[in-house]
């Protein structure tokens, strides 16, 4: 039997690995002796409490798998990890582990490519190739775990791909990373960015999952979001910004808004003024009574040699922000980390592809 036909283990819920024993006519108790296990990256076949005869009954209808490391870059500046992980049918994602004062972060992809077409981006060349489940979500940072030694507190889904393309698997997996007896990650510290898909903006307000909402916006109108963001042509600016401004009513959670500054494309005086008055005017209408906390997190763009495209200097990046802030809004500027070892997302994926089309 192919393993694509078989159960996905670490994509189970317990009540769900609950009925999978009791199809093999085991006892449901198996569940809550597995399930923890498996969310420490622990295989069937090491778990001590299982017996042979349960596990041949599960390995001929079940699977457990975790990415492997293919290749990892380690950062002499920060401690920041990236790593290249293979997939159980040979694609690879990205993920990047970072150390901050309250915690480690990790970075995590979850589709392998993206169709969505931002022109600055690494991770969309060559477009989207498959959804992750959510058994290879988990996998990315039950994987770090185990190599690094050390727990991770914080997710932020901004790695390759558009989560909410892969909705129902970014979903799912969002339920089980919060579960009590797997990794236990509170939702408070999860933060999933989306470059504009209004409709699903509005599905996942419904959800109530206090989880942080990221926008890449990168953009001050529609002219110059349009050919840097092809979603921008489905859903304009405006479209995007009040579905934030629903978003927020619904969930009472504060969005960030984040900024890719490119030189001579968006990052001029003028650019931050309009992207103030845009703001403001769509998520601080007099109409509406609710005040809309308003951060923009402004980000010096990746070098990407596809796109020529080259960061901002520095001295255009703190006029950047303090043109916001004079407006009333808050803006900070991402700190770089893993500079030395290109830990933005997609970049090491590309380079394998390029040497295997090489070789």
């Amino acid at each position: 039997m192919d393993q694509i036909q078989k159960t996905d283990l670490l994509s189970l819920f317990p009540e769900e690995l609950e009925q999978l024993f009791l199809s093999l006519e085991e006892p449901k108790y198996r569940a809550s002796q597995m399930f923890p296990q498996l969310h420490k990256g622990i295989a069937p076949g090491e778990m001590t409490n299982i017996g042979k005869a349960t596990l041949a009954k599960l390995e001929a209808h079940a699977f457990f798998y975790l990415p492997l490391i293919r290749r990892k870059l380690v950062s002499r500046l920060d401690g920041t990890v990236k790593y290249l992980f293979a997939l159980r049918d040979g694609n690879c994602v990205e993920s990047v582990v970072m150390k901050y004062n309250h915690g480690n972060t990790i970075c995590i992809s979850s589709q392998v490519g993206c169709r969505m077409g931002c022109a600055f981006c690494a991770s969309t060349i060559g477009g989207k190739v498959r959804d992750l489940l959510p058994s290879e979500l988990l996998g990315q940072i039950i994987a770090a775990e185990k190599d690094t030694g050390e727990r991770i507190s914080n997710i932020v889904m901004m790695g390759i791909g558009e989560p909410l393309d892969n909705y129902d698997n970014v979903l799912r997996f969002l339920r089980l990373v919060g579960h009590e007896k797997g990794l236990n990650i509170g939702y408070r510290h999860i933060s999933l960015s989306t470059c504009g898909l209004v409709d699903q903006i509005d599905r996942l307000a419904k959800e109530n999952l206090p989880i942080t909402l990221s926008i890449s916006l990168h953009a001050p109108d529609d002219k110059t979001r349009s050919e840097i963001m092809p979603i921008n042509r489905k859903w304009n600016v405006e479209q995007l910004l009040q579905a934030c401004r629903r978003y927020y009513r619904i969930t009472g959670r504060r969005i960030s808004f984040e900024y890719t500054l490119i030189a001579g494309k968006n990052d001029s005086p003028d650019a931050a003024l309009r992207l103030a008055s845009t703001l403001n005017t769509q998520l601080r209408s007099p109409a509406d009574k609710t005040t809309f906390p308003i951060h923009v997190n402004l980000i010096p763009v990746n070098p990407v040699t596809e796109t020529g495209f080259s960061a901002s200097d520095t001295q255009a990046i703190k006029r950047f922000a303090s043109l916001l802030e004079k407006k009333g809004i808050r803006a900070t500027v991402r700190r770089r980390l893993g500079a030395d070892i290109n830990a933005s997302c997609g970049q090491l994926r590309r380079a394998e592809e390029q040497q295997e089309e090489a070789t």
